[in-house]
């Protein structure tokens, strides 16, 4: 990985915004993604007592699907369709995989989310890192396709090939070479959406 490149691209950004992520000029771009207020109703919506009922949390995450900015309008209704035509088979898997990916094994959790995404073509990314991204903000990153490849290209990261379907050995790598680079830069967020959005606009 190219640390000079990161060392420059932090001078960059505390160039343009003196205040980081407080800086007057970020404040419209944090009011219209809403994270803070998102992620509390993603807590409440996922908390472990609602995995008792499948329909609940297929309900909610076509929810937040819905309201979060982070996702294509395209990906919207689309789930929102999957999810009134799923079978209680279906939605099963889709409670369980949630359940695994906030509070269980992980990779089976993420591999059984795509399984039951890709049932009804929609094994995107977007799709998959969401909810544990709004649940952890601190700890996992929300997988933009086109900000991914960007990064790895820009900053030289080895051994790191981007492919459409997600996968949870691409996603596990990713995830270490993104906190490596938060060690290496003091920016002022805590949320790592805001982190990868930080790289997104030096880039640029």
């Amino acid at each position: 990985m190219n640390i000079q490149k990161l060392k420059e691209a932090e001078a960059h950004f505390y160039g343009l915004y003196p205040d980081g992520f407080e800086d007057e000029a970020l404040l419209a771009v944090k009011k219209r993604h809403n994270t803070p207020k998102i992620s509390e109703q993603v807590h409440e919506m996922f908390a472990k007592e609602n995995f008792s009922d499948p329909d609940l949390i297929c309900e909610n995450y076509a929810k937040i699907v819905s309201k979060s900015s982070l996702v294509s309008l395209f990906e919207k209704p689309k789930v929102r369709d999957m999810v009134k035509v799923m079978s209680m088979e279906q939605k099963d898997m889709l409670s369980i995989a949630l359940y695994e990916l906030l509070f269980g094994d992980q990779k089976e959790g993420f591999e059984g989310l795509v399984e039951i995404l890709a049932l009804n073509k929609l094994a995107k990314w977007s799709l998959v890192s969401l909810i544990p991204y709004y649940f952890y903000r601190e700890k996992e990153f929300f997988i933009k396709p086109t900000t991914t490849k960007n990064i790895i290209n820009y900053f030289e990261v080895p051994d790191l090939v981007y492919k459409p379907k997600p996968s949870y050995e691409f996603y596990k790598e990713y995830k270490k070479v993104l906190q490596k680079m938060k060690k290496e830069v003091k920016i002022n967020t805590n949320d790592n959406a805001a982190f990868t959005g930080f790289l997104m606009i030096v880039m640029e």
